[in-house]
């Protein structure tokens, strides 16, 4: 989130990272299946723990690290990497999901932890679903964590 608040500085724009809903939304790219290309991925479409397979997929190749960004196919929107390489972080307090829509006040204490989307090159395909959450304290700082931005429409 400094990132985000020294870019919007720097360049006269706001930039923030994606809520929760946001990024899932822009992963699923209008699928509804567990991964934007389909029913399961490959690691000809994404990086993360080859390993092991996900439904009807196969194994595939472990590379162990990060790799550069848009080394995959993006999904139908132009969007590279929302499945592995790196978890993303979103600015939501962790919870359940509860079982009807709320809304929280910014006066409301926060949440411990915060929302990680996407999976990891270390993660098995399961955590690189769409819909795939997970937690971390805020000042987590692992080689398999990383954000993206978001640029406020004017």
């Amino acid at each position: 989130m400094e990132f985000c608040r020294r870019l919007s500085a720097e360049e006269g724009r706001q930039y923030r990272l994606p809520t929760e809903a946001e990024w899932e939304y822009a992963c699923r790219a209008g699928t509804t299946t567990p991964f934007s290309s389909g029913e399961t991925i490959s690691t000809d479409q994404a990086n993360y723990d080859g390993e092991y397979e996900y439904g009807s997929g196969v194994k595939g190749v472990f590379r162990n690290q990060t790799v550069p960004v848009a080394e995959f196919p993006p999904n139908a929107w132009g969007l590279h990497d929302m499945h592995g390489n790196v978890w993303e972080w979103c600015p939501d307090g962790y919870e359940d999901y509860p079982p009807s829509p709320v809304t929280r006040s910014a006066q409301e204490p926060p949440i411990e932890g915060r929302v990680l989307r996407g999976g990891s090159w270390r993660s098995r395909p399961r955590y690189c679903r769409c819909a795939n959450r997970v937690r971390d304290l805020e000042g987590s700082r692992l080689s398999n964590i990383g954000f993206r931005v978001v640029l406020e429409s004017d």
